[in-house]
This record gives structure tokens, C-alpha cells and sequence, in this order.
């Protein structure tokens, strides 16, 4: 099977706005099963995300991109440091539209986090996810990442590690 190869740039806010709020609630809706923990109780949800977004893009430049196959934008990455140890990378989001997932692009993700990472000098990376989402979890296994159990403060995810290899 011949994987296409993808294309990762920098998310342009000012024309993809609806996309961001629209992958992040589907994430959401495949690790919870609903969008409102996304959208708050105060409904405003998707104000505050673009606001963390377009700050975070702006204080580590390239960490939030938008996945391309061809000149369709089919997933985004959001990526960062842990913020109790800066040395550890953070994968807020990886997110596939539905079409494309279960086709071995997701690894393509995970290789993009990993490159930068290290280009960020960090030795491991973390994230959360749901042990509902079955697909996920099995993903993150299967490309080295480990399991370490439920977060203390958010007993509904785990937090999962991987070591990022050293050029």
C-alpha cells in the first residue's frame, strides 16, 4: 500500500477558523461522545479555543498545523510543552477527518510531532486520551506511545508518553 504523502503547514486563522472549531469538536465527540465539554457551560467554548490557539501559535511558531493531502486540508496537529516540565513536548490535538483515518496517515502525524519535538530539544512527549476511544488508544501503541494510567486531576483520560529518539 503506497501512502500519499502529507503536507503539514502553519494553520491560517484568518481563513480556517470554522475548520479548527469544527475538528476539535469531532475530537471531542470520538473521545467523549459529545461536543460539550468543547462548547462549556457559558457557551464559549469555541471563543476561548480559537483564543488559546491563535496564543499558542504565537508563542511557539509552526507548533499548530493543518494537515494537506493535495489541496485538501484533512487534519490538524497542536503541539507544545508540558507546561510542569518544559523539556516534555505536548500533543494537544492530532485529528484526522473520518474519511482519511485507518489508512495509515496517522502515522505520518505522529512522525511530524515527533520531528518537532525534537527540534524543540525535548527528550518525551505526552498527551491525553480517552480509554473510550478504543481506535486511538490502540493507534498511540501500536507507534511506541505508553500508557500511564488516568490523569489524577482529569480520572476520565490518561496520559500517554513516548520518547522521542535523538538525531
Amino acid at each position: 500500500m503506497q501512502t500519499t504523502k502529507l503536507d503539514f503547514q502553519p494553520i491560517n486563522l484568518d481563513q480556517e477558523r470554522d475548520l479548527c472549531i469544527q475538528f476539535r469538536a469531532d475530537a471531542f465527540v470520538c473521545s467523549f461522545g459529545s461536543a460539550g465539554q468543547f462548547y462549556q457551560e457559558d457557551g464559549r467554548g469555541a471563543e476561548k479555543y480559537l483564543q488559546w490557539l491563535e496564543q499558542r501559535m504565537q508563542e511557539i511558531p509552526n507548533s499548530c498545523v493543518h494537515v494537506w493531502q493535495e489541496d485538501q486540508i484533512i487534519g490538524q496537529i497542536e503541539m507544545g510543552r508540558w507546561n510542569r516540565d518544559t523539556s516534555v513536548g505536548y500533543v494537544n490535538l492530532f485529528y484526522l477527518i473520518p474519511t482519511c483515518r485507518s489508512q495509515g496517515l496517522g502515522k505520518q502525524l505522529d512522525r511530524h510531532a515527533a520531528q518537532f519535538f525534537q527540534s524543540l530539544s525535548c527528550y518525551s512527549a505526552r498527551l491525553n486520551v480517552s480509554p473510550q476511544n478504543i481506535t486511538a488508544v490502540k493507534f498511540y501503541l501500536k507507534q511506541g506511545w505508553m500508557d500511564l494510567g488516568p490523569r489524577e486531576d482529569a480520572p476520565e483520560v490518561h496520559f500517554f508518553e513516548k520518547t522521542i529518539e535523538r538525531n
